[in-house]
């Protein structure tokens, strides 16, 4: 059976400890035990004290004096030196280990993986978690990380609420937990009657973070909710993950307007990017805290299309927004006709003219 560092123990046990309590048990004195099997009685007492170790000659005399076989004295001194040297071994691992979490710690989101109890405070578990969550061999190809097209973007940034390294921290951990799902085959001609679905569940607003969570992975699309950490302004992010698509929502509102249209933006990168694309990633921010040259892209405003498209249909949209009733109860005759939930027309209207100020009874709450 291999030794793992669990069945190290803290400190190895010197056969000397166990000659000392057979020597007491057998009502000896040290000096005329001593003197029993030939030896000084200050050999005796180092021995005992783990500064001489035992020997096959004197494993015999041990087993003529105390009746106790040779061949265990001499397992118990061969497993006393295994046990010192593995306990040499792993506290020089463990001071590697700390040595090197001085440079990883600066490197990743720490504090947020520890919130997420992915880190537990020991260096040499945290090292191998932080190894298979960023999905690297060796902490060279961190900084490789931080350059790749993707992420690059962010340490361009001026927001001072935005911290590149934990938002590679969120996508990173999201990735992996994405790894541990299994789905249903992709089927990209089955995309209008996704829409459908996504409609409907949206509409009828019933426990819809897990139905819309379950329609997706029959429909072969992963969906993965992770709550973002601090300096982390994203809403959605999408990406391949082992032969299928994935989407992953911070959930960062509670507000069914936007989760509706974060998840549509996102499936936008799926049909309309990650398809011809499938080394392509997607990590979308609020838009306050977006740089304009990404937030203009083509990709961007292609995704933003396809979730006003996909949730409003583009004739019926542009007739309700011509009329410029925007009330609450035009609104939601609106959305009965069209079958959809009013919040979303509503969330429309507020984006399309920039205004968000207007009181309203519609109800925006996730349930």
């Amino acid at each position: 059976m291999k030794t793992t560092e669990n069945t190290i123990p803290f400190v190895a046990t010197h056969p000397g400890e166990i000659l000392l309590d057979e020597i007491e048990a057998n009502d000896f004195s040290q000096s005329d035990f001593a003197k029993t099997i030939g030896l000084k009685k200050s050999q005796l007492n180092e021995i005992i004290k783990g500064k001489r170790n035992i020997n096959a000659e004197l494993a015999i005399l041990l087993e003529k004096s105390l009746e106790i076989d040779a061949e265990y004295w001499l397992e118990i001194q061969k497993n006393y030196d295994l046990d010192k040297a593995r306990i040499s071994m792993k506290n020089q691992q463990r001071l590697d280990a700390i040595e090197q979490w001085k440079f990883i710690e600066s490197q990743i989101a720490t504090s947020f993986l520890k919130k997420e109890k992915i880190l537990s405070g020991d260096p040499i578990e945290d090292i191998i978690a932080v190894k298979k969550v960023y999905n690297v061999q060796n902490f060279e190809e961190l900084a490789k990380i931080n350059a790749e097209p993707t992420f690059a973007r962010f340490r361009k940034s001026t927001k001072l609420k935005v911290d590149p390294i934990n938002i590679i921290g969120w996508v990173k951990l999201l990735q992996f937990n994405a790894n541990q799902v299994f789905v249903d085959k992709f089927d990209y001609d089955q995309k209008d009657d996704l829409m459908q679905k996504l409609r409907q569940i949206i509409r009828i607003n019933n426990n819809t973070l897990i139905t819309v969570k379950q329609a997706l992975s029959d429909f072969g699309i992963k969906l993965i909710y992770q709550r973002k950490g601090e300096k982390t302004p994203v809403d959605g992010v999408s990406f391949w993950s082992n032969g299928s698509p994935a989407i992953g929502m911070s959930l960062r509102h509670s507000r069914l307007d936007n989760f509706a249209f974060t998840l549509f933006h996102e499936l936008g990168h799926v049909f309309e990017h990650l398809l011809n694309n499938n080394k392509a990633e997607f990590v979308d921010l609020i838009s306050s805290k977006e740089q304009k040259d990404y937030k203009n892209s083509k990709d961007e405003k292609e995704a933003d299309l396809f979730a006003q498209n996909n949730l409003i249909v583009p004739k019926e949209w542009k007739s309700f927004f011509f009329k410029r009733q925007f009330d609450d109860l035009h609104i939601e005759e609106f959305a009965k006709e069209n079958r959809i939930h009013p919040c979303i027309v509503r969330g429309r209207i507020c984006y399309t003219l920039g205004f968000y100020r207007a009181k309203t009874s519609i109800d925006y709450s996730i349930n």
